[in-house]
């Protein structure tokens, strides 16, 4: 029995995102359709990527590694917080909670980067069409993927040590429906006012670094588009930019209302609303906005449906 609370002392409990409120089944039915809906955009959107050849460009092949990236985000947050709300059990180990952290650290800087690389995508495409080829082959694809995975993997193997070695001498009780830095870090007994100076100067370069990338790429794309005298490039150039801009400021609103502001000025209550923007919302949101406003992507997806309806016909056919 002694050997058992020692173990279950090194365990945290997450109070979860449906705490004190009226109808728990109903929110949680909502963010499981929204975890399944995420699936299924991001998962059809590879597929798409994958199967159609007309869609194995540049813009396309980051495209997918950003649908990779949400999978993976949306997979690490929400199963747990679905089989905690079903069996009734909240806790989570030491180990369980670290994996967390560094995962979705490592996501959540991968996919800033790479949403960087993406505005520079367009203002290639836009600014340099002859040239893009050229600059945007698929080594400079490879490159871009794997600096953003490496880069995002750093922000991870930099906070998730320093986080989880404080001493915990306090309730081990997460106010969050995952263990977010910030939520974890207050439970420390000890003073961390430098660990949170430190942490903001880091996750401020994280953010603010590719956030001036794409500032300055759609400045210039900006510039580009008002110059043209071809309507239909203007409207291409403008649905792609715009696709993206969406995007943009659904993910970085969030993080940077999360990571760039002083804990004082923010609630336990608002760190969790927020969070549900960058690991619920914006994984699912981003393949829709892309598919929606994305004439090729649309073509793509009824070309694989009619693909898929003549392959079915044809084995009627045949039996």
């Amino acid at each position: 029995m002694v050997k058992e609370n020692r173990t279950l002392s090194t365990d945290f409990i997450l109070l979860g995102l449906f705490q004190d409120v009226g109808s728990p089944k109903l929110l949680f039915s909502l963010v499981f359709m929204a975890f399944c809906t995420a699936l299924l955009g991001n998962m059809t959107m590879m597929a798409l990527i994958h199967m159609d050849s007309r869609l194995h460009t540049p813009m396309y092949f980051l495209l997918g590694q950003l649908s990779t990236m949400d999978l993976l985000y949306i997979s690490t947050i929400v199963p747990k917080m679905a089989a905690d709300f079903l069996s009734g059990r909240k806790s989570i180990s030491f180990g369980a909670c670290t994996a967390q952290i560094f995962i979705y650290l490592t996501l959540g800087g991968s996919e800033c980067f790479l949403l960087a690389f993406m505005s520079y995508d367009r203002y290639v495409a836009v600014c340099h069409p002859l040239r893009y080829p050229v600059l945007m082959n698929g080594r400079v694809c490879v490159l871009m993927t794997v600096g953003s995975w490496l880069l995002g993997a750093l922000d991870g193997l930099l906070l998730t040590p320093i986080t989880m070695t404080f001493p915990f001498c306090r309730s081990r009780v997460i106010q969050h429906f995952f263990c977010e830095v910030p939520a974890v870090q207050r439970l420390s007994c000890v003073d961390t006012s430098l660990y949170e100076t430190a942490m903001t100067a880091c996750c401020s370069i994280m953010l603010l670094v590719p956030l001036t990338v794409i500032a300055v790429s759609y400045g210039l794309i900006l510039s580009t588009v008002l110059q043209m005298k071809s309507s239909q490039g203007w409207r291409k150039a403008s649905a792609t930019g715009s696709s993206h801009l969406m995007v943009v400021g659904l993910y970085y609103g969030a993080a940077i209302f999360t990571y760039m502001q002083p804990g004082s000025l923010r609630s336990p209550g608002q760190d969790k609303a927020v969070s549900v923007f960058y690991t619920i919302i914006t994984p699912m949101l981003n393949p829709f906005i892309y598919s929606l406003r994305n004439r090729e992507v649309a073509r793509a997806l009824r070309r694989c449906l009619q693909r898929c309806a003549f392959s079915h016909t044809g084995r009627n056919e045949v039996s």
